[in-house]
């Protein structure tokens, strides 16, 4: 195995079901229209890290028995990607025991403002959460894992996707939350093997793609596989899914995607 990466949640930001929602995706009892929030989990031979841990981090960690993560990555600083931070403190569990952060400066600063007992140096005790930032500034590795950026714009939030190679090959590119590929995005993204990308839902969105605007990327990039995530209650896998064309999917709570080597 090359990479293994697990859809740790595919939900809006809301999650589904949604709180007082009554909708039949709601009151579903199929277990792929029970969707946390959007992050995922990555492990190569060399390490792990997780991408974004919203507020159901805690639960998908325990629902995937993850018992490593090397380092954290995000993609931007709104709620349902950033409140389960503190939970990465089960990864800092020694005292000289730091965790790499890799974000933006934006994004960076919004975790030190929320998490600021975590950054500011007082705190480094056993069993503390120690992280260690990494403002992103252009491509990176983890292991032999290049990880590129890739900026797409996500209403008025600084927002970037990740392009994972491994020996030269674009395995995969995550974009969770997005309304526009920027040209270099979409340049980038040429030759990738699976792209998971932002469909929330058919109707149209002021700062997330619609199913139809994800369906105009894949047809243009061209993928092996494409998996829709960050999906809404306005979607039922089961009466959806059969309906896309051929490649495409809609991702669920707890799927796992390989690439051998």
């Amino acid at each position: 195995m090359q990479m293994q990466l697990t859809f740790l949640g595919t939900g809006t930001s809301v999650g589904i079901p949604v709180i007082g929602c009554d909708c039949a995706v709601c009151r579903s009892t199929d277990p792929k229209d029970k969707r946390l929030r959007c992050s995922v989990y990555l492990r190569t031979p060399e390490m792990a890290w997780v991408v974004d841990t919203g507020p159901d981090f805690r639960t998908q960690c325990l629902r995937e028995n993850i018992r490593q993560i090397d380092a954290a990555i995000f993609t931007h600083p709104h709620m349902d990607h950033l409140t389960g931070f503190d939970e990465l403190r089960r990864f800092t569990i020694e005292v000289d025991h730091f965790l790499p952060v890799y974000a933006t400066a934006e994004c960076l600063s919004v975790l030190e403002r929320m998490f600021i007992y975590a950054f500011n140096g007082e705190n480094r005790y056993r069993g503390y959460l120690k992280p260690f930032p990494k403002p992103i500034h252009g491509p990176f590795h983890l292991g032999e894992t290049k990880v590129t950026p890739l900026p797409v714009q996500h209403g008025k939030v600084d927002t970037i996707g990740y392009l994972f190679e491994r020996g030269g090959k674009k395995l995969c590119a995550y974009i969770p939350d997005c309304k526009t590929l920027l040209p270099q995005t979409l340049e980038a993204l040429r030759g990738v093997d699976t792209l998971i990308i932002d469909a929330l839902r058919h109707t149209p969105h002021p700062t997330h793609m619609s199913f139809e605007e994800s369906l105009a990327v894949q047809r243009e990039i061209r993928p092996r596989q494409t998996w829709f995530t960050h999906i809404q209650c306005e979607i039922m896998h089961a009466v959806e899914d059969p309906k896309l064309p051929a490649g495409v999917n809609i991702a669920y709570d707890g799927l796992k995607l390989e690439w051998m080597a």
